[in-house]
């Protein structure tokens, strides 16, 4: 009950934050009435009550420093970097059309055995522009992934080029 609590709470200040503006007027004070904070309430209850078990089922492990630290510091400047460089080589495939594509799904192996860690690994690898998570085999720890550019259908090079850059990091900080 006390994590549901915490999850209204926090979805009614994303609905404050998101639906008040500030008042055009001399004191630049937020103006809200009370239909919007007692609508924004019930919103945050009713989307709480139907998707907190959709959130990770111990949220502990981010309360920990040194998990945050590694979440902040590795995962997110890495994550970023993969995100632009990919975002340049989708952008060059568009703007020189001669360049040769090879799409395909290619399967790729993963260490990690928390559902948060996966599901976070699948999401950094389906927000990477020019490749996409298409499905996971929790049994036998695979990701299908599409690939604009196959470079290799060997699963341990696939591996290698699509998914070790983040499986590292998010071992340390979910496992």
């Amino acid at each position: 009950m006390k994590k549901r609590l915490t999850l209204i709470a926090f979805a009614y200040f994303v609905w404050i934050m998101i639906n008040i503006v500030p008042a055009n007027n001399a004191s630049g004070w937020i103006q809200a009435n009370w239909q919007q904070l007692v609508l924004g309430l019930f919103a945050s209850i009713f989307v709480v009550f139907l998707t907190a078990d959709l959130f990770i089922k111990s949220p502990a492990i981010l309360r920990h420093p040194i998990r945050c630290w590694y979440f902040v510091a590795y995962y997110l400047p890495t994550f970023i970097w993969e995100m632009t460089k990919a975002n340049i080589d989708v952008a060059y495939r568009i703007l020189h059309p001669a360049l040769p594509i090879n799409p395909g799904i290619v399967k790729v192996k993963t260490n990690l055995k928390s559902d948060t860690a996966v599901t976070l690994l699948a999401n950094s690898i389906t927000l990477t522009p020019g490749t996409l998570s298409v499905d996971i085999n929790d049994d036998e720890g695979y990701l299908y992934v599409h690939w604009i550019d196959v470079r290799s259908k060997d699963v341990e090079a696939a591996t290698k080029d699509i998914v070790e850059r983040f499986e590292k990091i998010l071992q340390r900080i979910f496992e």
